[in-house]
């Protein structure tokens, strides 16, 4: 029918319009990272596997300077992503995430750790990424790699619910995002 061909000609024009608009937004991004202050944190977070150009520049924006956490726990539970707890007495019940916190940096997390149920391996991309980072970075973002790869499948494998893996994953990486950043920014000083 016709009218189903302009139904398709208009979706196309839509998602052509998100696909520039997205190509522009993360040019601006681009542009702005020599003169940030973070810029070199957002360039070395992007070495990890899920965690792209609009990911890392969220995570970092977000979450300012890491330095400011002692350890990855505090980080892990200022994004919320540890459990809750109803203790009374002796008796100490877990329960889901906290969720308190900050939404769009555990947002970001969560989406990147979907990543980790393939198997490990340097993409293209992420190749391409890593490019110019301190081999210090690029170890540490592999040791990410191989392990929440493996803890993923572990995981799901023990029949856990795909949500509730992946929120793991993401509090794992929550730890590796931290110690990428401290690297960075100890380099730095």
């Amino acid at each position: 029918q016709p009218a189903h061909y302009l139904v398709l000609e208009d979706c196309i024009a839509v998602i052509e319009a998100a696909t520039t608009r997205r190509d522009r937004l993360e040019a601006h991004i681009e542009a702005a990272l020599p003169h940030w202050s973070l810029g070199p944190v957002v360039q070395a977070l992007q070495s990890l596997r899920g965690v792209a150009l609009v990911a890392a520049a969220t995570l970092v924006a977000e979450l300012g300077d890491m330095t400011r956490f002692a350890n990855p726990r505090q980080l892990m539970a200022y994004l919320g992503l540890v459990p809750s707890e109803h203790s009374s007495g002796s008796k100490r019940r877990l329960g889901s995430i906290t969720k308190a916190g900050n939404g769009a940096g555990r947002r970001m997390l969560i989406e990147a750790a979907w990543t980790y149920r393939f198997p490990a391996r340097i993409s293209g991309d992420l190749l391409l990424r890593q490019e110019g980072l301190a081999a210090s970075i690029r170890e540490t973002a592999w040791k990410a790699q191989t392990r929440l790869c493996g803890r993923y499948r572990k995981l799901a494998l023990s029949g856990k619910p795909m949500n509730v893996v992946s929120t793991a994953i993401a509090r794992e990486l929550a730890g590796f995002v931290w110690a990428i950043a401290k690297q960075v920014q100890l380099a730095g000083t």
